[in-house]
């Protein structure tokens, strides 16, 4: 599975946990190490630790394994690192707080579904 295939997968398994803002970065241009990053968030840290398992769960499935997996028992921020993607689960004020999307201003947003395309256009019209 190359790697875009893989980053939208983990999204659409994070959206179907409910997970909040559920963002896709490409950084190859601006990382040694990744291609993607998806970044989401959860509402609750049993939430966060759920749409990290069911993201875990669904790669395995399709014969994917992380290379490795921390923060899960806090459930504050659960980085998953798959080589060329990287999964980033946050407890909202957590998100707030180390605000990757700011880090990597530079990066790409790429659209993954429908919705995505809606939030964007939403989001443009809060600036007019």
């Amino acid at each position: 599975m190359d790697s875009k295939s893989k980053a939208f997968l983990c999204a659409e398994e994070a959206d179907k946990l409910k997970a909040a803002d559920v963002v896709l970065l490409e950084v190859s241009k601006y990382s040694s190490f990744a291609d993607y990053f998806v970044i989401c968030s959860g509402k609750s840290g049993r939430q966060v630790q759920g749409i990290a398992d069911s993201i875990e769960r669904s790669l395995k499935e399709a014969g994917i394994r992380p290379l490795g997996v921390e923060g899960l028992r806090e459930g504050q921020w659960v980085l998953m690192d798959y080589g060329d993607v990287i999964v980033h689960v946050f407890y909202e004020p957590v998100r707030f707080f180390y605000d990757l999307e700011s880090l990597w201003s530079e990066a790409e947003t790429v659209r993954w579904n429908e919705r995505s395309d809606r939030a964007d256009a939403v989001k443009a019209e809060e600036f007019l």
